[in-house]
């Protein structure tokens, strides 16, 4: 074979090559992400590369959660979790601060400097919200929930109301909460994280679009 044909061969292989390389998407959260209460495979983490793997995506999934963790401590980790091979980042974190009733403006600038983080390694990310009960009044309640949509405005980022909007899809409640919930009631059984991630995949799909044409940049 001439060098004519074999620079040819090679022209045409380049894109599929470049299509098949394996990244990392590191999912930094609390409980929620680092799969409290399963056993290892059964975790959020390892059930979304699963399903993404089934939809034809070379991707490796890295479990940064810490149970309890706050959007303090996720931004104290971001800067170790995001190493060369992270090429997207899903954040869900701020149930904690929830629970414990922090300034959602301590952790709407935790979540800034995340982004900032993100933004600075060209990483691109998933924000994942939440909604605060009303028990900590109307002032908390509406600082606390426009913050994920107002930051992913600010920053460009893909962005999805809430981790677990799977778990009620197409069902009650109540039911929801019998079947897909472990006894302690705040964090999914299997079969739950399993319709988590039903839901949430194809949020992660688009993220993985973004990464893909960032890269052709």
């Amino acid at each position: 074979m001439n060098k004519v044909c074999i620079a040819a061969v090679l022209t045409l292989l380049l894109p599929l090559a470049t299509h098949a390389e394996t990244f990392s998407i590191a999912a930094l959260g609390d409980s929620l992400t680092q799969g409290y209460g399963l056993p290892q495979e059964q975790g959020f983490v390892p059930q979304l590369e699963g399903w993404l793997r089934e939809q034809g995506h070379d991707v490796r999934v890295i479990n940064a959660g810490v149970s309890g963790d706050t959007t303090a401590g996720g931004l104290s980790r971001v800067g170790w979790t995001l190493t060369p091979e992270v090429r997207g980042m899903i954040v869900a974190l701020g149930g904690n601060d929830l629970l414990r009733g922090i300034d959602p403006a301590n952790s709407r600038a935790n979540l800034r400097g995340i982004l900032e983080a993100a933004r600075e390694a060209d990483v691109q990310v998933l924000l994942v919200g939440l909604q605060a009960p009303g028990n900590y009044g109307p002032d908390f309640k509406a600082d606390f929930d426009s913050m994920y949509p107002e930051l992913a405005d600010e920053f460009g980022t893909h962005y999805v109301p809430s981790f677990l909007a799977g778990l009620t899809d197409g069902i009650a409640e109540s039911e929801a909460m019998g079947r897909f919930m472990q006894p302690d009631g705040l964090h999914p059984n299997a079969d739950g994280v399993a319709r988590i991630v039903a839901t949430l995949g194809p949020e992660v799909e688009t993220l993985i679009d973004r990464i893909e044409a960032a890269s052709q940049d």
